[in-house]
Order: C-alpha cells, then sequence, then structure tokens
C-alpha cells in the first residue's frame, strides 16, 4: 500500500482568511463567535456565530463567477488555491489524469437556496436566475475545483452531516494508498449562516445563546461556524520525488455507523471508529500524544466522546490531550473536520496543542485533559481527528508526524 502525505493545506474561516491567521488564532485560545450580521436576523432566537468577517466576494472573484458560486464554493476554492500554492503543484499533463477532488459538505448552497426561496414566496417572483441550480447543487465546489485546476481524476462531494469532511478526507487518503489516484484535493466547507439555515437549527433545541463550552459542566449548547478547509493529499514517494514539503503523513481511516438514533450519539459507535482509525494506522493507543475531538458543547456528544475516547485508549486516556476547538471558529458542520485537521498539523509540525477554550466548570463524566483554556507546548507523534454526526456515521484518521 501507498503511503500518503499532505503537501499543501488552504482555509477560510472564523478565525481567518488564511492558513497563518488561524494558527495563529489557535495558539492564541481567540474566539471567533460573535453577533451575527445578515437580513432578519433580529427574527432569531439564536443570533450568535461564528461568520467570516471582513469577506468580500468581488476582490477574489469576478461578475460573472460569482454568478456562479454560492458562499460554500467561494470558500472552498480560495482554500483550494492556497493549498495547492502551498504544495507546489501543477496538475498540467499527466498529472492531471491521475488526479481529483473529493470534498464534504452537509448544506451545498444553502445561501442560494435560502435567497431564491425569498424571491419566490416572499417577493412573489415567478423566475429565478437560470445558474440557481449549478449554484447550489452539492457538488459545485468540487466541480469547480476541478476545472479551476484541470483535475481529471475522481471528482465528486461527500454528504454525511457533521461528518462530511472527515469522511472525505478519509475517502482521498484511502484511494491515494490503493494507487485510484496520485494526488486529490480535499476537505470540506459551508456556509449555513443565513436565516432559513440558523432558523432551522434552532428547531432541534442543541444551540447556545452565548458561547460553545465544549466538555465544561456548563455548557449549554454549540454554536455554528462557516469556512472552508481543503488539503493537498499525495502519494508519498511523488511527494519525495520532487522534493515537496510534507506537513504530515495520513496513516489511518475508519468509519462506522451507531445503527441507533437519528440525533442522540452511541458511545459503543464512536469507539469503534477511534479503535479503527488506530489499528488501521497500525499504532497503538499509547502513540497518539492528542486528539481533535468533535466536541460540540452538546451534553449528549460531549459525555458519549469521552466516554467512547476512554474505553478505546483504556489506562492511556488519562494521559492523551484532548481539545475542541469549535468554541473558537464554531462548528463548521460539513467542513469543520477539514478546519480541525489544521489544529492537528499544527500539534505535529510545531508541537503546539490548540486549547478547548471557554471552559470553566469540571465535569466528572468529562474526567479526561482537555487543556482547558490555553494552549498547551508538547510533542506529539501521531494524533487523532474525530467527527461524529448526525445520523450515527463517525469518521475518524489518524495522522502522524512526517
Amino acid at each position: 500500500m501507498r503511503r500518503v502525505a499532505i503537501t499543501g493545506a488552504g482555509t477560510i474561516n472564523a478565525l481567518g482568511h488564511d492558513v497563518p491567521a488561524t494558527l495563529e488564532a489557535f495558539r492564541e485560545g481567540r474566539c471567533g463567535i460573535g453577533q451575527l450580521e445578515f437580513r432578519d436576523v433580529e427574527r432569531l432566537t439564536i443570533q450568535i456565530g461564528a461568520q467570516v468577517r471582513g469577506y468580500d466576494p468581488q476582490a477574489h472573484f469576478n461578475r460573472q463567477q460569482i454568478t456562479l458560486y454560492d458562499r460554500f464554493t467561494q470558500f472552498t476554492l480560495l482554500a483550494a488555491k492556497e493549498a495547492v500554492a502551498q504544495s507546489g503543484l501543477s496538475f498540467q499533463g499527466e498529472l492531471g489524469l491521475c488526479s481529483g477532488v473529493v470534498l464534504g459538505t452537509a448544506g451545498g448552497g444553502l445561501n442560494t437556496w435560502d435567497e431564491n426561496y425569498r424571491v419566490v414566496y416572499e417577493e412573489g417572483k415567478n423566475r429565478v436566475h437560470p445558474f440557481v441550480v449549478p449554484k447550489l447543487m452539492n457538488n459545485a465546489a468540487a466541480s469547480h475545483v476541478s476545472m479551476e485546476f484541470g483535475l481529471r481524476g475522481p471528482a465528486f462531494s461527500v454528504s454525511t452531516a457533521c461528518a462530511s469532511a472527515n469522511h472525505a478526507m478519509g475517502l482521498a487518503f484511502q484511494m491515494i494508498r490503493a494507487g485510484a489516484a496520485k494526488v486529490m484535493l480535499t476537505g470540506g466547507s459551508e456556509a449555513m449562516l443565513v436565516f432559513g439555515g440558523v432558523k432551522a437549527w434552532e428547531g432541534l433545541r442543541v444551540m447556545s445563546k452565548d458561547a460553545c463550552r465544549p466538555f465544561s459542566a456548563n455548557r449549554n449548547g454549540m454554536v455554528q461556524g462557516e469556512g472552508a478547509g481543503v488539503f493537498v493529499f499525495e502519494d508519498w514517494d511523488h511527494a519525495r520525488a520532487r522534493g515537496a514539503e510534507i506537513l504530515a503523513e495520513v496513516v489511518g481511516f475508519a468509519m462506522t455507523a451507531d445503527a441507533a438514533d437519528i440525533v442522540m450519539p452511541s458511545a459503543q459507535g464512536a469507539e469503534r471508529a477511534i479503535a479503527g482509525a488506530m489499528a488501521d494506522a497500525r499504532l497503538a493507543p499509547e502513540t497518539f500524544g492528542y486528539i481533535n475531538a468533535h466536541g460540540t458543547g452538546t451534553a449528549a456528544n460531549d459525555k458519549t466522546e469521552c466516554a467512547a475516547v476512554a474505553h478505546a485508549f483504556g489506562p492511556h486516556a488519562d494521559r492523551v490531550m484532548i481539545s475542541s476547538t469549535k468554541a473558537m471558529h464554531g462548528h463548521v458542520i460539513g467542513g469543520t473536520g477539514a478546519v480541525e485537521l489544521l489544529a492537528c498539523i499544527m500539534a505535529l509540525r510545531d508541537g503546539v496543542i490548540a486549547p478547548t477554550i471557554g471552559y470553566e466548570e469540571p465535569d466528572p463524566e468529562c474526567a479526561l485533559d482537555v487543556v482547558p483554556n490555553e494552549a498547551r507546548e508538547a510533542k506529539v507523534g501521531a494524533v487523532l481527528s474525530n467527527a461524529f454526526a448526525f445520523g450515527g456515521l463517525n469518521a475518524v484518521l489518524a495522522l502522524k508526524r512526517a
């Protein structure tokens, strides 16, 4: 089986418009959650979120492109461009034929849905723009990335709610490892912070009105975010042969289904995914020094995840650091695993563990080392990234230092 290297990373999210700004925010424990700003926000019960501030589409795309690109696609393209630029790759000729893209999203072009439903139902118009369908479809971002870089290999989108990005990256890893592709652009994106998107989530009664406090006894729910993370996954030998800088090595992936409940998570399902990723990586639990948790800040998720980690890691559970960065960049839903993978790479490359900010009160059911409130310097050789989605769909990635 082929080894898989990460040779490029890109992002735009509430913490920063690129990777360096995001990593700086992780180190500082900075919060990107604030008052939401969009039409009809005053009609919402939940009025906070991790929006991408200071973003002007016209600074990056021309008028014709903006007509075609929903906000989630715009974010994806910007992240992909940063990742490819760092990798130094050009996909001209034969490489483009054996390179592809697989991306995760849950809502796809929700901004476009929201805008055009308003036009039809509220304003009473009988026609919409002819590009509405190509703009809102979930595969729009993957398609535009393939066209932007000339990627003619496998290209598709994955939609598994909050695990979408991890599923996408896991599949990209498996395709390269199996020899089905030489390079894959992969990750996820989401832009659900519009009136209709937040109003729908309000109905679940899992949203906080004030802050995201994962693993803290006084937590009261999740906070949504938006943005994208895209990575260049590359055949290890190909990367080494061209002298590329390798950010980290992807070494394992596992996915499981709870087959139990549409919204309530199962510790058994999560544990099997965690143990499966470690087994796929052929690494013992004590090899792992850090876990980027799913850590949504809801009681059901936090307690279930801690129980799953405790069982999967056994005696080592007390010695592995586990933090949730969602308290900083919000829950980016289908793109969240991609933004969180940056914290995993930072842990491996820089020896800096991103903190769980907003932590105020210990919870005896989450009695693990959650790296509360301040980043920590620690040398780790291997890390896990957890994603556990509504529908009982779990996806866990394992990485190690290059």
